[in-house]
This record gives structure tokens, sequence and C-alpha cells, in this order.
């Protein structure tokens, strides 16, 4: 029985565990939106907020802490650069989670788990004038050779 024993097992072995815990808080944290399986997505929501709250901190000590759960120093850098300055003021709560579909192969609920605040990325929308330059070309070039 495991009475009093909270977190989930995962199906995996401590070691293992830790190291999926890592992985997915680091690439959380450096795309800033991931798709996971549910109960994978819980467990990390607050590993991620903790390392928000170092991130929050500042200090060397605190880049220290968060360097050694996440082993990637780009990661560190834009956690405590980046992403904490976003969540300056905000007491808690920095991911949602979203469900998305069912995998194909095991029907497993899948989520996205996101920091709540992303920066938008502005839509790239075509513009009218280079498709209409590109058919007056390939129009011109077929009358020239009928010419010929």
């Amino acid at each position: 029985m495991r009475h009093k024993k909270k977190g989930r097992q995962l199906g995996r072995q401590t070691k293992h565990r830790w190291a999926l815990f890592r992985s997915l808080v680091t690439s959380l944290l450096e795309h800033e939106r991931i798709e996971t399986t549910e109960a994978k997505a819980k467990e990390v929501r607050g590993f991620t907020d903790r390392m928000i709250t170092l991130g929050k901190e500042g200090g060397l000590p605190a880049r220290r802490r968060a360097l050694s759960f996440l082993r990637s120093k780009a990661v560190v850098a834009k956690l405590f650069s980046d992403v904490a300055s976003r969540f300056r003021e905000r007491p808690g709560g920095y991911t949602r989670i979203i469900r998305t579909r069912r995998r194909i192969g095991d029907a497993a609920e899948m989520v996205a788990i996101e920091l709540v605040t992303r920066p938008e990325k502005p839509k790239a929308v075509p513009s009218t004038d280079v498709a209409v330059a590109d058919k007056k070309d390939t129009t011109e070039k077929p009358s020239a050779q009928a010419e010929s």
C-alpha cells in the first residue's frame, strides 16, 4: 500500500521518472507549450511552477538550483531573463492544461500544457501583390513562346 506517498509513479523507476520530469520541464520552458499525457502534465505542473519561482527570486543561488534541475544553460538563461519578468506580478499558477485529443495507439488522454502568458507571434498573412505578380509572369511566358 502507498499510504501518504504523494506523486504518481508513472510505471517508471525513480531515476527514470526524475529524468522524465527534468526533460519535460526543460522542454516546456524552452518551447512554452508541449503536448503530453494528462498524468505527466499534472506532475510537471508543480516542478515548472517551482522553477519559475526560482527565476523570480533571481540571484546566483537560485540560478544554480534551477541549473541543477534543468541541465540546460540556455533554458536557465531564458527562465531568468524572459519568463520570470513576465510573471513578476503573478503570485502563482503559471501553467494551464488544455485537453486536446485521445492518442491513437492506446487512447491515452493527451493534453497541451503551456505557460499562461505566452508572447503572441504575428501570423504571416500572404501578400496578394506577390501572388498577382507571379500570376502575370506565368501568363506572359507562354504567349511570348507562341509568338516565336
